[in-house]
C-alpha cells in the first residue's frame, strides 16, 4: 500500500515541486523547443496534483486540454514564426544524453508518484465519495459561464492574428 511508501500529501508536494521546478525551467530556457518540452512536464505534473486532490475529470481536462490541444497551438505558432537563427543561435553546444537529463528526471519521478498514487486506498475512497459527470461540466461550462467561455476563445484567436501579424517580414506590412 502507498502508507509504506509515502503519504498522499508527499506524493501531492513532490509533483507540485516537479511543476515549480518545470515551470522554472520554462522561463530561464533560451531555446524554445526545450522549453516546450518543459512546459509539457509542468501540465503533466499539475494534472498529477488535481488526481491526487480528488479531481480526476480536472486532470484528464489538463492532459487533453493544456497538454494535448494548446501545445500543438504553440508549436504551430513556433514554426509559423519561423524561429530558425533563434534556434541556432541558442542550440545547446553538446548532442548527448545530457540535454534529455533534466525533463527525463522530472517525467520519472511524475511517473512514479502517479503510480504510486494508484495504490492508495485513500485516493480511490476520495474519488468514489464525489463522481461528477462530464456531463454536468459541460451544462455548466456551456449554461451559465457560456459568455466567459466565448470571449476566452476570442481572445486566443485574436492573440493568435496578432502574433501572426507582427511575425510578418517589414516588406508584407508587418513589424519585423
Amino acid at each position: 500500500m502507498i502508507t509504506r511508501f509515502a503519504s498522499i500529501e508527499t506524493l501531492f508536494y513532490l509533483a507540485a515541486l516537479i511543476a515549480i521546478i518545470a515551470s522554472l525551467k520554462v522561463v530561464t530556457q533560451k531555446n524554445t523547443v526545450h522549453a516546450l518540452l518543459y512546459l509539457v512536464v509542468s501540465l503533466l505534473a499539475v494534472a498529477v496534483c488535481f488526481y491526487l486532490m480528488g479531481a480526476p475529470f480536472a486532470a484528464g481536462l489538463e492532459v487533453i486540454v493544456y497538454a494535448g490541444a494548446i501545445l500543438v497551438l504553440f508549436v504551430f505558432a513556433i514554426m509559423m514564426f519561423g524561429l530558425k537563427n533563434d534556434e541556432t543561435k541558442y542550440a545547446p553546444q553538446s548532442t548527448g544524453l545530457t540535454i534529455w537529463l533534466g525533463p527525463c528526471l522530472l517525467a520519472v519521478f511524475l511517473l512514479l508518484a502517479l503510480l504510486l498514487s494508484f495504490d492508495s486506498a485513500d485516493i480511490q475512497q476520495q474519488l468514489n465519495a464525489t463522481v461528477i459527470s462530464s456531463k454536468d461540466v459541460g451544462i455548466l461550462l456551456y449554461g451559465p459561464y457560456l459568455l466567459a467561455v466565448e470571449i476566452a476563445s476570442f481572445l486566443l484567436l485574436a492573440g493568435l492574428v496578432a502574433g501572426y501579424h507582427y511575425a510578418k517580414p517589414d516588406a508584407q506590412g508587418g513589424h519585423l
